[in-house]
């Protein structure tokens, strides 16, 4: 197996399914001799050629358009919104169209489109770009919501994903891009579209998060394990659908929860899984369901949003609250 990092475990998979797949195409802003912004699509232009991988105008409106259009005609689209801040401008085709298609249909239509967009904070980038809007595509009917920790899952997700007849949004967080480096098989894997991955084994409390905030979780709980507390660590890796049942049997065993989400608090992911906890195993919780999030403020400039960022020591405090609750 070769040391990946997460941007290349995505470029892994996209040529994976260039070369499995004739109808699958590539496309989006500066995405072809550039290679994207991050280099996720970094030489396969040059590999595949210009019809398969290809720039388009700066208008994420027609990008989304683009793909629907293609996806009619039998090919699988894998566009990329260069920044997922940029949402609103193809909102409707995703949440509007995409999604609605199989039920528009009767299901003799689909949607096997796969929407990649890097979004997430740390990395001070200006306004705009590493907003976490997660939670508006995760309440769409219809669209499934993918957001990879590590490169190993990155890969296998990405692969389950361009081959999903329905649209699945892939969200991969700027700051793992580069920052880490495992094994990552070079030959094609698949790993299921919602199901979650436990990360750690723990008795005392169990942690949910996604994203970048699984590391931080993960590092709360190293911290905590000094002090006799054993966490359960919890990686969503798909945020719709929410495998709950993985959730419910970790609560049946822990009886504390927390859930972590770098997003702001109002109506996100954590506020969902929360109150489902809540109402599928209210009889086997000891304390509240906590949630570790941003503030409920429009995301800071560079030069604050350590500060506005949760972190591990933020998880900790949570758990020390319900355990001494």
């Amino acid at each position: 197996m070769a040391q990946m990092t997460m941007i290349q475990a995505i470029t892994d998979a996209m040529r994976t399914e260039l070369k499995n797949d004739p109808n699958v195409l590539v496309f989006g802003e500066d995405v072809g001799q550039n290679g994207g912004v991050f280099r996720a699509t970094e030489g396969l232009q040059a590999e595949f050629g210009e019809e398969r991988v290809f720039d388009t105008p700066l208008a994420e409106s027609g990008i989304g358009g683009l793909a629907i259009g293609l996806a009619t005609q039998g090919y699988r689209p894998v566009p990329e919104i260069q920044f997922f801040g940029f949402l609103f401008e193809v909102m409707d085709s995703i949440a509007g169209q995409m999604s609605r298609t199989r039920f528009r249909s009767g299901g003799t239509h689909h949607s096997p489109i796969t929407v990649r967009a890097p979004f997430g904070g740390g990395v001070r980038t200006p306004e705009l770009h590493a907003d976490s809007l997660e939670g508006l595509v995760a309440q769409t009917p219809g669209l499934k919501v993918v957001i990879p920790s590590t490169p190993y899952e990155a890969k296998g997700l990405l692969i389950s994903a361009i081959r999903d007849n329905d649209p699945v949004v892939f969200l991969e967080h700027m700051k793992l891009y580069r920052s880490f480096r495992e094994e990552v098989p070079e030959e094609e894997y698949t790993i299921p579209i919602g199901k979650a991955a436990v990360k750690r084994e723990g008795k005392d409390v169990t942690l949910i998060a996604y994203g970048a905030m699984v590391h931080a979780a993960l590092k709360a709980a190293d911290e905590l394990a000094e002090d006799g507390i054993e966490a359960e660590v919890i990686d969503l890796r798909t945020v719709s659908p929410v495998d709950y049942e993985t959730i419910i049997t970790s609560v049946e065993k822990t009886n504390r929860v927390v859930v972590i989400q770098e997003a702001q608090r109002q109506a996100g992911v954590a506020a969902a899984v929360a109150a489902e906890i809540q109402e599928r195993a209210i009889l086997h919780l000891e304390a509240p369901v906590l949630r570790v999030t941003a503030p409920d403020t429009v995301y800071p400039f560079a030069e604050a949003e350590e500060v506005w960022l949760p972190n591990h020591k933020d998880i900790v405090e949570k758990v020390n609250q319900v355990i001494n609750f």
